[in-house]
Formats: structure tokens, C-alpha cells, sequence
């Protein structure tokens, strides 16, 4: 992984992807949904914060829990411009992220109990799958089509 040198205060994308393992058209990307931000040179070439980095990273890191962009977005907003964030203002930002990851881990675990019966089933029937059908309050009384039909006389 290439050193940038200290005094070096502003990066290119090139050295950005470098330290950060992001590809550049990944950084084109989060700089086009507002994630992160650039300057443009007179030679209108991007320049990063070296900040840049650790909002790369933490970008990166959400991605990798199934946070949405713009969730990440919106928490990267809130951060400091023009300083590298802190710890206390990362673990800030994760804390408001903890009850949607416990949300995730439970349908994971959820999806890992009943996989097994989605494989034998084979159909991923309506009536009767916790997977596609979570928490279903008709599959007791009525299915599919039948209950379309009961709100069409209803009319």
C-alpha cells in the first residue's frame, strides 16, 4: 500500500483508490451520491481531503452490513467538513445504526432457521413460507387469489 507523505494535504483519485482499495469508478460514484466531495484543479483534475479516506472506509464498511447509501449518506452529512472525523464520531454515527442491524441479524437469522424448509418446499408457497411471506395474517383464512376475489364482492 503506497505512503502518502504528511505534508501532502490533498489527494488524487488515483491515490485515494490506492490507500483506500476503492476503485475509481467506485470514488466517481460516491462522489456523485454526495458521499464524499472533491475540488477540481485549473486542469479540472479531482482533489481529496485526506479525509476523504476514512469516509471511504467507512462508506465501505456500511456497504459490507447492507447499509443503504442513502442512509450512509445521511449519517456522512453530519460529520465535521474540512477534519478527520473522531472516534467518538464514528461510534456516534454507528449507534444510530445499531436497532436497523439488530432488525437485519434477526431476519438473517430467520432466513438461516427456515432455509432448509425452502429448499424441500420447493415453491416458496404463499400459504406457508416464512420467507417471502413473513407474519402473514390472511394464510390462515384465506390464499392468493381467493382474496382478491372476497374484496372485489365486497364492492
Amino acid at each position: 500500500m503506497p505512503q502518502i507523505p504528511e505534508k501532502i494535504h490533498e489527494l488524487t483519485v488515483g491515490q485515494v483508490s490506492a490507500r483506500s482499495g476503492a476503485a475509481v469508478s467506485a470514488l466517481h460514484f460516491y462522489e456523485a451520491k454526495g458521499l464524499i466531495s472533491s475540488r477540481r484543479t485549473s486542469g479540472n483534475q479531482r482533489r481529496y481531503s485526506r479525509d476523504t479516506l476514512r469516509r471511504v472506509a467507512f462508506i465501505r464498511a456500511a456497504q459490507r452490513v447492507g447499509i443503504p447509501l442513502a442512509t450512509i449518506r445521511d449519517a456522512l452529512a453530519e460529520l465535521p467538513e474540512g477534519r478527520t472525523p473522531t472516534r467518538e464520531d464514528w461510534a456516534g454515527l454507528s449507534q444510530t445504526w445499531r436497532s436497523e442491524l439488530d432488525e437485519r441479524i434477526k431476519q438473517l437469522g430467520r432466513l438461516r432457521d427456515h432455509l432448509t424448509d425452502c429448499i424441500g418446499c420447493g415453491c416458496l408457497s404463499l400459504e406457508t413460507c416464512v420467507l417471502s411471506n413473513p407474519d402473514d395474517v390472511f394464510g390462515d383464512r384465506l390464499v392468493g387469489s381467493r382474496l382478491l376475489n372476497e374484496r372485489r364482492a365486497a364492492r
